[in-house]
């Protein structure tokens, strides 16, 4: 089946916030072999949103509406659709119910305009919104699937997954056979590299399909099977895991879709190691992530983010002559590097100690130049390695894509013992 997917919002338009729900819904629709071919905004008008929906109906079986469905006179969105299909709207007395205990929960007043967002369609399934007020709509009408959306993805996006989706899977998928997807997850590797090993596979349409992602730093490749039952889908899944394992050796670090700082801290909290890092020109961005990650605390020490040559030479004893003079490499060198690597995680008493130290940019500095960025890895007992990066980009991928480098050389250290 085919799918269509409209953002409704002058604000899209406008480029004032981005269009993230149209994203999440064209890769769960893709999960579920669902097509997805055009995507459409539209802003908040009554005759252009009709029109999306009448060109939509035209062109795909299932249509997903976001936003437009609030409590002011520009959320048009169900007006719209209801115009289009020839139905009524009402009240839906639950949505309604939800609507006056939140106002009463809270001692406000509620305003009238709040009543449209208990609005629903004549003969729709309302879809109830448990992170928000506003409720949504699901209709089937001449061979066609509706659903609406409310637009901010905190309600957006359990709405779809809890409503949306078991309905579309009881009436308009009621021919298809169950879905069944497994996310692996790589490091070390860019996307067009990683396609370039799986070409043959993704244009062969194999099954499982093939479907890679990526972002600043890491890929992914989403695999995609129809089965009869979840037995047969994981024999299958297994068999193309493998497969790419064996093109990709060294490369895939989970079958789940996770970041490899939650890997690392499975591994090292597991074994009982522990890690400390220091950062320079990512001012404290690794350390962050690997905080972020639940259960870290038994694993990370702690760290420093010595921006300045002083707090490199005050907090982690970096020798003076490694920093300042005509003959020192400079705070940019795979020296200091290898110093800050060593003196954090002795410090600390660490089992491993990162450190991270270059260029972020725009400009050069030091007289290097910008991407050129050297990240270290300690271990106790072992020799400390040292790996130079040169990258392109803005400040912010210099800085991911330096700290994901860093995990995954850390990672691939883990895997070898």
């Amino acid at each position: 089946m085919k799918a269509e997917i409209i953002a409704v919002g002058t604000e899209l338009l406008l480029g004032q916030i981005l269009n993230t729900n149209a994203q999440y819904l064209s890769r769960e629709l893709a999960a579920m072999g669902i097509d997805v071919y055009f995507q459409t905004v539209v802003g908040d008008n009554m005759g252009r949103l009709q029109h999306a929906i009448e060109l939509a109906s035209e062109r795909a079986d299932i249509l997903l509406l976001t936003g437009g469905i609030g409590p002011t006179q520009d959320d048009l969105t169900k007006d719209a659709l209801a115009a289009v299909l020839g139905r009524e709207l009402h009240i839906d007395a639950a949505a309604m119910e939800q609507v006056e205990e939140f106002f009463v929960s809270r001692g406000r007043d509620m305003t009238e305009n709040n009543r449209r967002q208990a609005l629903v369609i004549e003969g729709c399934t309302p879809l109830p919104n448990e992170t928000g007020l506003a409720v949504g709509v699901a209709i089937a009408q001449d061979g066609k699937f509706y659903i609406v959306l409310p637009g901010p993805p905190k309600e957006m996006k359990p709405m779809f997954d809890r409503q949306a989706k078991p309905w579309l899977q009881r009436h308009a998928l009621t021919d298809e056979m169950p879905i069944y997807s497994r996310m692996l997850k790589f490091a070390g590797i860019g996307e067009s590299l990683l396609e370039d090993k799986l070409l043959d596979l993704i244009q062969a349409q194999s099954d499982p399909t093939i479907a890679p992602y990526a972002k600043e730093g890491e890929v992914s490749v989403r695999l995609s099977t129809k089965a009869a039952s979840e037995a047969e889908a994981e024999k299958k899944l297994e068999a193309m895991e493998a497969k790419i394992q064996e093109r990709l050796p060294g490369h895939i670090y989970a079958n789940t879709d996770m970041p490899i700082e939650q890997k690392i801290v499975e591994i090292m909290s597991e074994r009982g190691l522990t890690l400390s890092a220091a950062e320079s020109c990512t001012g404290g961005l690794l350390m962050e992530s690997i905080t972020a990650i639940p259960g870290s605390s038994a694993m990370f020490l702690g760290g420093f983010v010595c921006y300045s040559n002083e707090m490199k030479e005050k907090l982690l004893r970096v020798p003076r002559s490694l920093l300042e003079g005509e003959q020192a490499p400079g705070a940019v060198s795979r020296e200091v590097a290898e110093a800050l690597a060593d003196q954090v995680r002795t410090i600390t008493g660490s089992d491993f100690g990162l450190s991270v130290t270059g260029v972020a940019g725009p400009g050069d500095s030091e007289g290097k130049p910008a991407g050129l960025v050297y990240v270290g890895l300690a271990e106790r007992g072992k020799d400390t390695e040292v790996f130079e990066l040169r990258q392109g980009g803005n400040r912010e991928s210099v800085r991911v894509r330096s700290v994901k480098t860093l995990l995954y050389r850390l990672w691939l250290r883990l895997i070898s013992k």
